[in-house]
């Protein structure tokens, strides 16, 4: 947020016009001029106020950007300090200019006369302004830093209602909605506890789907029982063409991740691999803790796919997107081919 050339310009016009002013009204208060003299003493004035004025805004701000942040108790005392030396320099600088114009005689008597004042004024000045401009650049940060926050997370929300809608979307489909009440229909007269066990897994299954935008993050162990309901009621309408192990450590349970993440490349699996073959497909689910970061898998023995391939729209590209928001450069989506295997992999910071 460093200023522009115009900005520090008019910046510069307004603090070297308005120190110039109060300067002068102090003097003609205290009876120092006359008004006889006063086009001299405006001109002299105005001299001291840009050969002080324009290299101390320069200078400290700057000074105030680079270091504030990271010395708050002493930034005021490197002010004062440029405020010192610049009052210095420009003291003797427009001391300088006023005797090559004419308008003063000895130059080192006045030198040694205006110092004083000029480093006064200008601590009063300077420390004053550094002081305003340097909380007004922190309250526009913060306000930037607060409205950036706001617009994430009004995006996280709308991307994780999207995911929730669209796993809404796919559990009342025709397909699978008409698919699983056959299933269960068939079920019936041959196994009615399973059928009934169907029956509670798609309700807990919509029900999970309807609550998931309450939170950002759920336990994992409530993301593999609803994984676990998806794929039981997808193993009674595909049969033994599903095959699928969950091997997730009972400790990590406790993990937060994102709602329908786990899910999502479950479902993935399931419509892009095992409905696509006759002979179905074997799905694997691991996890692991490694390094302080959270490692989701879900393997299947099919042909693969490259995510680049994949729509902002698709299931997997809403879950990417929420990856980053949730844990910017530290989540990750990733779709590997190992040993003839397609390894979707999501990972990001383990918080219990």
């Amino acid at each position: 947020m460093t200023p522009s050339y115009g900005t520090f310009l008019t910046r510069a016009i307004w603090i070297v016009s308005g120190s110039t002013l109060v300067i002068l009204l102090l003097f003609l208060s205290s009876g120092r001029i006359r008004l006889s003299q006063i086009g001299i003493e405006v001109f002299a004035v105005f001299i001291y106020s840009a050969s002080i004025g324009v290299p101390s805004i320069l200078i400290l701000t700057r000074l105030s950007l680079t270091y504030t942040s990271r010395f708050p108790r002493l930034i005021f005392l490197f002010q004062a300090l440029v405020l010192v030396c610049t009052a210095t320099v420009g003291t003797f600088a427009g001391d300088f200019l006023l005797w090559v114009a004419g308008i003063t005689r000895n130059y080192w008597l006045e030198f040694r006369v205006s110092l004083p004042f000029s480093i006064v004024i200008s601590l009063m000045f300077g420390l004053s302004i550094s002081t305003f401009e340097t909380l007004r650049y922190r309250l526009q940060s913060a306000t930037l830093a607060l409205r950036t926050q706001q617009v994430e997370q009004e995006r996280a929300n709308k991307l994780l209602v999207e995911a929730r809608l669209s796993s809404l979307e796919s559990r009342i489909h025709p397909h699978f909605l008409f698919n699983t009440l056959n299933s269960i229909a068939a079920l019936i007269p041959s196994d009615p506890v399973r059928a009934e066990d169907t029956v509670s897994k798609l309700a807990s299954l919509l029900r999970f789907s309807l609550n998931a935008n309450h939170s950002s993050l759920v336990p994992l162990s409530q993301e593999l029982k609803v994984v676990r309901d998806y794929l039981e009621i997808e193993s009674t309408r595909f049969g033994p063409r599903l095959r699928y192990e969950i091997a997730v450590p009972e400790s990590l349970g406790s993990v937060k991740v994102p709602p329908l993440a786990l899910q999502s490349l479950v479902e993935n699996s399931v419509k892009h691999v095992v409905a696509q073959r006759s002979e179905g497909a074997a799905i694997q689910i691991a996890g692991s803790r490694v390094n302080g970061r959270m490692q989701l898998d879900v393997i299947d023995d099919g042909p693969g796919f490259s995510l680049g391939s994949i729509s902002p729209e698709h299931g997997l590209g809403n879950l990417s997107a929420r990856l980053q928001l949730l844990f910017d450069d530290a989540g990750r989506l990733d779709v590997t081919r190992e040993n003839g295997k397609t390894i979707a992999r999501i990972s990001f910071p383990a918080e219990s």
